[in-house]
């Protein structure tokens, strides 16, 4: 059934009436007060509806959706009644003396939330009528409150008043940041606005170098897999590629092997688009190309600042990975990350980028392609009749998703001196592929599925993820 609740802007003032536990075991949730009668969402059975009509003195409407549906807006339900007052409030002092006051509470509270359940990113889009903010937490992303789109322009302009960001510009795409103090801990917030037919999305990213500065070994990489890292990376040249696609951890996963090789006889630069993270002894060059500041001029010009250790953000183009495998040759290390599947694809991917086969066989030095699964919940986790595999439930615990946290798989391909002749001999994949099934390579979806067959994850995250 689909959660149709999605689509009511709800007056959460209405709950407020009604004892919680009188909602939780009834399972129904008041949506909003209209001319004549008062929504009710409910999933009970016929025979249980004139005992929920006593509790209103109002007659009543019922739309009928999922058990799992409404547990879920019951379960935040005191910081989502805070978030409406406050809506309301800043919408009613919007010409008065502290206008502001209202929806920077509003926004702390949101923060708060963010901080409190581990939120990534925080959705603010604006509908024809509405407003929907929504959070990813553990890379799903699931929608956590709606209003009236009269609240969108107020966090538009306090947003990007937090950001030194142009308040009055809504026609072109915007880009800042600005830091916030929450909890006694400082987080920085990146802000991305683009112009949509309704107006605006504004997406802000919560960055904490508390968790990006993480022990490559508590990653959760398997012992044979960090041994290959950790050679790989104490090599005082060659090319080290990380792939995957966006959101598989390839940032943590790049600045924890710095933080195990960022000592003080090693210089390190990276070139980042844009710069997420600050790191102590690490020269980090932010990306602009409005003042022609890209990775081709950076690159051209970074070697003459005698850096020991490179890292790229990403290689975009040909003439991006020719400097960088160049910088390999002559006595650099070099980190970087390319957008591709898994390890074989990355080889592919690199003859793509017009790369000679001789240089990618004297520079590369291991590809590490990596994802993010999530994990079971351990409270609700539960097999099916006669299957072997667990699925998942949902309850209180983990927001009726049925996971609770993320854990990294991934591939590692050591260029050892055979795999390196037969790339230079422009051998095909497929050749390779079977010598690297000689030496007990593990690929990432043999490395996930054992995680499916451990109770970790589910098979659901297996075809979605690998």
């Amino acid at each position: 059934m689909n959660d149709i609740l999605l689509q009511y802007d709800i007056d959460y003032s209405l709950s407020n009436t009604i004892d919680y536990e009188t909602l939780v075991r009834n399972n129904i949730l008041p949506i909003k007060n209209e001319e004549l009668s008062i929504l009710v969402a409910i999933s009970t059975k016929q025979n249980e509806l004139m005992k929920i009509k006593e509790l209103f003195n109002k007659p009543v409407k019922f739309i009928r959706t999922s058990q799992s549906a409404i547990s879920k807006e019951l379960q935040y339900l005191d910081f989502k009644q805070n978030l409406y007052a406050l809506a309301n409030d800043a919408i009613n002092h919007i010409h008065k003396e502290n206008e502001n006051s209202y929806i920077i509470s509003f926004m702390n509270e949101l923060f708060s939330f963010a901080i409190v359940h581990n939120v990534s990113d925080i959705h603010f889009e604006s509908l024809d009528k509405s407003i929907i903010i929504r959070v990813r937490i553990d890379g799903e992303l699931n929608q956590i409150f709606r209003f009236h789109i009269e609240l969108y322009p107020l966090i538009s302009s306090i947003i990007k008043y937090f950001g030194n960001l142009d308040i009055s510009q809504r026609r072109k795409p915007l880009n800042g940041r600005f830091t916030r103090e929450i909890n006694e801990t400082c987080y920085d917030m990146r802000i991305s606005t683009l112009p949509t037919v309704h107006g605006e999305s504004i997406v802000l990213r919560i960055l904490d170098n508390g968790n990006i500065q993480k022990d490559i070994n508590t990653i959760g990489f398997s012992t044979s897999t960090l041994e290959i890292i950790q050679k790989s990376i104490h090599l005082n040249q060659g090319l080290i590629l990380v792939t995957g696609p966006t959101g598989s951890g390839k940032t943590t996963s790049l600045y924890s092997m710095l933080s195990s090789i960022n000592t003080k006889n090693k210089k390190i630069i990276t070139i980042e688009d844009p710069v997420e993270y600050k790191l102590d002894g690490v020269m980090q060059v932010n990306i602009n190309n409005e003042i022609n500041l890209n990775y081709k001029e950076v690159l051209k010009n970074i070697l003459r600042q005698d850096p020991d250790i490179l890292l790229i953000g990403e290689i975009r183009d040909s003439e991006s990975l020719q400097i960088a495998m160049q910088a390999s040759l002559t006595g650099h290390l070099v980190i970087a990350t390319l957008h591709t599947n898994n390890a074989l694809e990355t080889l592919t991917r690199l003859l793509d980028l017009n790369a000679k086969t001789y240089l990618i066989a004297s520079t590369l030095k291991m590809i590490l392609s990596q994802r993010l699964v999530r994990v079971l919940c351990e409270n609700c986790k539960s097999q099916e009749d006669n299957s072997k595999y667990y699925i998942a439930k949902g309850c209180d615990k983990c927001n009726y998703t049925g996971y609770k946290d993320r854990k990294v798989v991934s591939e590692v391909l050591s260029i050892n001196k055979k795999i390196a002749t037969m790339i230079s001999e422009n051998k095909n994949t497929h050749e390779i592929k079977n010598y690297i099934d000689t030496i007990c390579f593990k690929t990432i979806q043999e490395n996930t599925m054992e995680l499916v067959e451990d109770g970790i994850t589910t098979l659901e995250e297996y075809y979605s993820k690998v």
